[in-house]
């Protein structure tokens, strides 16, 4: 089966974005050893999903081709199919994009069941705090910013408890961490 991983940047205090959705706190430019780990991961998938909101804004940025990013992966981010999970829309108004909505445990367990290699989400935060909550993903990677934000949107679903392993943590020449992890077995 088909492994489905999250990569998200959070703040040192596991927010994803701030109150007002800034992302004014990242770290950026990334050194290279950071986007070698980041390419690796994109590499190993052929499939990205995405909740509505975040398609909104990821899927005509990356197809206008953002400033600062490499040809290859603005192809890849172009080429690579997508699925957006929303009730809200029932077709998709972006190329190389489906629409999925309904139940999301059967639409993710449809979609590993899927022949093809692994399967790559970035978010938004109700998708991710959904895809936690149902224990759906295979692997976090936590992008984890050495700044604190004190409120936010939260990475993690408010009141939930989850179960994680560190499969590997690693340290950045830019001073981002990335923290993989993976649900912790039954």
């Amino acid at each position: 089966m088909r492994k489905f991983k999250l990569q998200v940047q959070v703040s040192a205090d596991g927010y994803m974005a701030g109150p007002n959705h800034e992302m004014d706190w990242m770290l950026f430019p990334w050194t290279e050893d950071l986007n070698a780990y980041l390419d690796e991961i994109t590499d190993s998938s052929d499939t990205i999903v995405l909740g509505r909101k975040l398609a909104e804004g990821f899927i005509p940025t990356w197809a206008a081709g953002p400033e600062g990013e490499t040809q290859k992966s603005i192809d890849q981010m172009n080429n690579t199919p997508k699925v957006v999970i929303t009730n809200t829309l029932t077709e998709s108004p972006w190329d190389n994009t489906t629409v999925v909505g309904g139940d999301l445990v059967k639409a993710i367990t449809d979609l590993k069941s899927q022949p093809g290699a692994d399967i790559i989400t970035y978010g938004g935060s109700t998708l991710v705090q959904s895809l936690i909550a149902n224990n759906l993903l295979d692997e976090l990677h936590l992008v984890v910013n050495p700044t604190a934000i004190g409120a936010g949107l939260r990475v993690f679903p408010e009141g939930s408890y989850t179960a994680l392993t560190l499969a590997a943590a690693t340290q950045f020449d830019c001073g981002i961490s990335v923290l993989r992890y993976e649900p912790k077995p039954a």
